[in-house]
């Protein structure tokens, strides 16, 4: 029997050979056949609740919410009443802004109960600047008295594990992620060891009157009668783009809820704000889908924030 060179030759040399002479490298499983890597699939909003329907309604909308919206987006939310959890890249870490504030003011309530002192004239002025109108000149001053080993020493006693305060000053440029924002909020809410009753009523307090300009976000959609209490922040670099951030708690008539989102890779500050909103009255008008829309909170439609401080800058 005559053998020809060609046909003598597998398939798979020829296919190799043919991209040697082209000046390709051809991947070996790729000339052998083999499907090309599936890339993993994307993270996807998941729902647990005591109520009936809740958790596959609140999935949906959520994801509704965030369809066609582009950048990475984070998300906590945790309602005592019906005992419901969403979680959407709840790991995922962000530069925090000007969100880390409610941490630094958690720090110092916390480092006071140790020594079973109250704060000082100064440092409730510091305090009171730095949540309601997200003064960065107090939060340095407060992040340089309390320093990154009592931020640190808090961080562990909250057991917010994988919260990173930022090196050489720049809080901003703290690591946080969904799920210790909602392990902060939850020592807010509820009664615990961390946190004294009055300081976690104080920080409330202080949340409650953060300036109207800044109350965008996640009270976007709140139906009125509900106490709102937020912080948010926002940063512009180069990698991930505008990282914007809301963080808040909910209670009153029979409501008592926490949500966080966090978000980069937005073009613009105001397309992040427009992201989180979106998730914010999709949660609200679940868990209180007896309000009619006249009675629900609207932000402002020009948001502001404090602008902190990153390295060059």
């Amino acid at each position: 029997m005559t053998h020809h060179p060609v046909s003598g030759i597998s398939r798979r040399a020829r296919l190799l050979s043919a991209g040697l002479a082209a000046g390709v490298l051809v991947p070996l499983g790729a000339v052998a056949g083999s499907a090309p890597a599936v890339a993993a699939p994307a993270p996807t909003v998941s729902c647990t609740s005591a109520q009936a329907g809740l958790a596959a309604k609140l999935t949906k909308d959520i994801t509704a919410a965030l369809k066609n919206r582009k950048g990475t987006v984070a998300v906590g939310l945790y309602d005592r009443t019906t005992k419901t959890t969403c979680t959407l890249r709840s790991t995922t870490s962000f530069d925090s802004a000007s969100v880390v504030k409610a941490t630094v003011l958690a720090t110092l309530l916390w480092d006071a109960k140790k020594s079973d002192r109250k704060l000082t004239e100064r440092e409730s002025d510091l305090a009171h600047a730095m949540i309601t109108t997200s003064d960065n000149t107090a939060t340095s001053t407060l992040w340089r008295q309390l320093g990154t080993g009592k931020i640190k020493a808090f961080l562990a006693a909250a057991k917010m594990t994988k919260t990173v305060p930022g090196a050489d000053g720049y809080w901003g440029l703290t690591r946080i992620n969904a799920a210790d924002e909602q392990k902060l909020l939850a020592l807010f809410t509820a009664k615990n060891a961390v946190l004294s009753d009055n300081a976690r009523a104080y920080i409330l307090k202080l949340m409650g009157k953060v300036v109207s300009s800044q109350r965008w976000g996640t009270p976007a959609g709140a139906p009125s009668g509900v106490g709102i209490h937020v912080k948010n922040g926002w940063l512009q670099r180069s990698t991930h783009g505008w990282r914007v951030h809301s963080i808040g708690a909910f209670k009153g008539g029979g409501h008592d809820y926490t949500i966080s989102v966090l978000t980069h890779g937005n073009s613009s500050m105001d397309y992040g704000v427009a992201t989180i909103q979106g998730v914010a009255k999709a949660i609200h008008k679940d868990l209180t889908p007896r309000t009619p829309a006249a009675q629900r909170y609207v932000p402002t439609d020009t948001p502001r924030e404090a602008f902190v401080a990153v390295p060059g800058s």
